[in-house]
């Protein structure tokens, strides 16, 4: 995927609305949804956030306490994985907060007003980043899981997959009923290509998006990042959910500075009046 570039961008900064408020964001932002024939939003770990679950970069982020992931886990997972499972089993590591805070997590205010979105026949896909299955607990229905689910198992061989409370792990490791493949997490580590099937199916949404929804996302994660530059580039709309400046910015049509939960229920409400009024 392309990286991004300024000099993609229709020429215009991003909004925030006339004025500069979130009001005034919030009705941009509708009106460009309500004129768009394919919605896709891209969302990220700040949607996550939202739910409790702390964030791997930044100040608080579990990288920055714990030191960076190795970036040789999937290698070390196909090198031996019998003892990757046994780790996984005894949950050794320093990530036990992330584990508890993914048990304990609900939906937010973000991940309902996608899902209402949806209901609304707006909000035609969600590309996520997150792990966390949460908007499906929301209760949404189009959803492309670009790094997996943490509730599911995955066969490396004919990529099945399987919900965890489905599967009997009889042996370490585990193999595929369908195939006799290696069964392992269904999240994609370090190092390990995005399934063939979620990255072909993002691809397909991109190349349909004339208006990408870029929710929480850092926007520096590839080849997620690239989605919004090409959906930009082939003459789409991008508005930017996100308290924080990302390089993607630059790129908005419109900016909503405040969390999804607050600034994303503000347009699914403005978007209720204007398919009341179809």
């Amino acid at each position: 995927m392309s990286e991004a570039d300024p000099s993609a961008s229709s020429g215009q900064g991003p909004s925030a609305g006339s004025g500069g408020t979130l009001e005034q964001a919030v009705e941009e932002a509708a009106q460009l949804i309500h004129a768009a024939s394919h919605v896709v939003a891209l969302v990220g770990a700040g949607l996550s956030v939202e739910s409790g679950i702390p964030p791997f970069r930044g100040p608080g982020g579990l990288w920055t306490k714990y030191g960076e992931p190795d970036l040789r886990d999937y290698e070390r997972f196909v090198e031996n994985p019998k003892q990757w499972w046994e780790e996984r089993i005894s949950r050794k590591g320093s990530y036990q907060e992330l584990i508890d805070a993914l048990a304990q997590a609900k939906p937010s205010g973000g991940h309902t007003a996608l899902k209402e979105m949806e209901d609304l026949g707006y909000l035609r896909h969600i590309i996520t980043q997150n792990i966390d299955n949460l908007h499906q607990e929301a209760g949404s229905r189009a959803v492309t899981e670009i790094h997996g689910n943490r509730t599911k198992l995955r066969c490396m061989g004919c990529s099945h997959r399987w919900p965890l409370d489905q599967f009997a792990i009889d042996e370490l490791p585990p193999t595929c009923p369908e195939c006799g493949g290696m069964v392992k997490s269904d999240t994609v580590m370090f190092g390990e290509p995005i399934p063939r099937d979620a990255m072909a199916e993002c691809i397909r949404q991109s190349e349909m998006c004339d208006c990408m929804l870029l929710v929480g996302t850092s926007a520096v994660v590839y080849p997620a990042a690239g989605f919004p530059v090409d959906v930009k580039r082939s003459g789409g709309r991008l508005i930017e959910v996100n308290p924080n400046e990302t390089p993607l910015t630059e790129l908005s049509d419109v900016v909503l500075r405040a969390p999804a939960g607050e600034s994303l229920a503000l347009v699914v409400s403005r978007l209720r009046e204007m398919a009341g009024a179809r």
